[in-house]
């Protein structure tokens, strides 16, 4: 419970209607969710407007308003607080309602089209292995300490955000490690928070239904390093020609990593093989249980925050070469029986898909084939789907185009936008098969043979296929097995 004013002390308001001595219960942004005493917070979505639903939540218990918008008719001992950006003014006050929990720990997030989530997910575990009670934020699941939270979004809203994080504080977690989307940087999700550190790994078209151009994807992913205090630090990938740009503005600590060039944490890769990297980081060599160049750059981001939150190189990189794969992350399922390799990955843009089959390419045998079942998302940039298709018959030995999450589009639809990337020459080795459980078991049992490896890509950790707006309970890693054991 809050008194009103305090929220609002130091966020600049249009105007103020009302008592503002009111005390504030919850803050919520869903009219369905509003208790007695709540603030209801009208946002402008994409979708909805919640000033539509300002005089049901009165209804419920609303007791105060924050709106762009003030109601035309204002009812009586209702507090109406206008603000410019209600967006922007809700990441202010829910940090503030919940005690300002991110100044309480040590924030490091991590932005980029490729790499978030291993990134989080391995610093996570990290930081457990050094001693420390963490929290996750991530795409495949939320986690304080132990406790395992479902995930709904890779950046949860502000409001659940800053609960969340309070709950972590409560927990006596000392660090938490995030991913931050670019929506979540354009949509204020992530307002208010302080950071101690933000990593930049890549960037790769991705997401343009939403942000329009190439170039708001970059400035969205830029706005994060921006809005960094001085206090913190900004690692960036400067293989990547965009991780300059990313810092321009930042008052950060600017810090890189790189395999190409001079950096603050410089790498190399030794050797690569399906049994590991041998790599050489800041001049120590060391073994590491995953696979792939996209992979060193994810240890190179992973070592670089550990020592630049004060831990000692040597004793971070001997918990290092233990760490494994996050859930869908170049995930391998072997058959026993015939030495079939399946590999379960989350590639669902264009460069990811390239990087995964790049690297099966380099650790593969020369009489293993390599197969590949990929579709791509509906509602989402169409763009990339005849660009994935091309990616996956260059880089494959046999290709199968299927249905991914399909969403509110038609299937089919999607895989005739797909076909199009398909090169003449390779109409032969491709199919098209829109059951993705059909899909996987034809590249199993039918097209590969002993010791080849079947590529899954897209769907990564995912437990369900969205179809038509229902989610379906759909494991690619399960279908995988079920297919080796017939």
């Amino acid at each position: 419970m809050q008194i009103l004013s305090n929220l609002f002390k130091n966020i600049q308001t249009i105007t103020i209607i009302g008592d503002s001595s009111v005390e504030v219960s919850s803050i919520i942004i869903d009219s369905r969710a509003v208790i007695e005493g709540s603030m209801f917070v009208a946002l402008k979505g994409t979708q909805v407007d919640g000033h539509t639903f300002i005089e049901k939540a009165i209804g419920l218990g609303a007791k105060s308003i924050l709106c762009e918008d003030l109601p035309e008719v204002q009812a009586e001992n209702i507090t109406y607080i206008q603000v410019k950006d209600a967006s922007e003014t809700l990441g202010y006050v829910a940090s503030t309602f919940y005690g300002n929990p991110s100044a309480k720990l040590k924030l490091v997030g991590i932005t980029g089209t490729n790499g978030k989530t291993t990134t989080v997910m391995l610093l996570f575990r990290l930081f457990r292995q050094l001693g420390y009670r963490c929290g996750l934020i991530s795409t495949v699941q939320n986690q304080i300490d132990e406790e395992v939270i479902p995930s709904t979004h890779t950046t949860p809203d502000a409001v659940s955000l800053n609960k969340l994080l309070a709950e972590m504080v409560q927990a006596g977690c000392t660090h938490a490690f995030m991913e931050v989307s670019s929506h979540s940087v354009v949509q204020h999700r992530i307002t208010g928070l302080t950071f101690a550190g933000a990593i930049f790994s890549n960037i790769t078209h991705d997401h343009l239904d939403f942000h329009g151009t190439f170039d708001n994807y970059i400035k969205a992913k830029k706005g994060f390093f921006d809005a960094l205090p001085k206090t913190a630090f900004a690692l960036i990938n400067v293989d990547d020609r965009r991780g300059s740009v990313m810092v321009q503005n930042t008052k950060a600590s600017i810090k890189t990593y790189s395999l190409e060039t001079l950096a603050t944490v410089k790498g190399r890769i030794v050797s690569d093989s399906i049994y590991g990297l041998q790599m050489e980081i800041d001049g120590r060599e060391i073994h590491f249980q995953l696979i792939g160049t996209f992979n060193a750059y994810n240890l190179m981001a992973i070592y670089g925050a550990a020592t630049l939150l004060g831990e000692d190189p040597d004793e971070v990189l001997v918990e290092m070469s233990g760490l494994k794969t996050a859930p869908g992350r170049f995930e391998q399922i072997v058959s026993i029986k015939d030495r079939k390799v399946g590999i379960v990955d989350y590639a669902h843009t264009p460069d990811a898909l390239e990087n995964v089959l790049k690297t099966i390419k380099q650790i593969k045998g020369d009489d293993q084939q390599v197969i590949t079942v990929v579709g791509c998302g509906g509602n989402r940039d169409a763009t990339k789907r005849p660009i994935m298709a091309k990616i996956a018959c260059n880089l494959s030995n046999k290709v199968i185009l299927t249905s991914d999450n399909p969403r509110k589009e038609d299937p089919m639809e999607i895989l005739a936008q797909m076909q199009k990337g398909v090169p003449p020459i390779d109409f032969k080795k491709t199919k098209t098969i829109e059951d993705r459980k059909e899909a996987i078991f034809y590249a199993v049992n039918t097209l590969a043979q002993a010791g080849d490896i079947i590529l899954v890509a897209g769907k990564g950790h995912e437990t369900y296929q969205d179809i038509q707006g229902v989610k379906h309970d759909f494991d690619d890693r399960l279908v995988l097995k079920e297919a080796f054991a017939n």
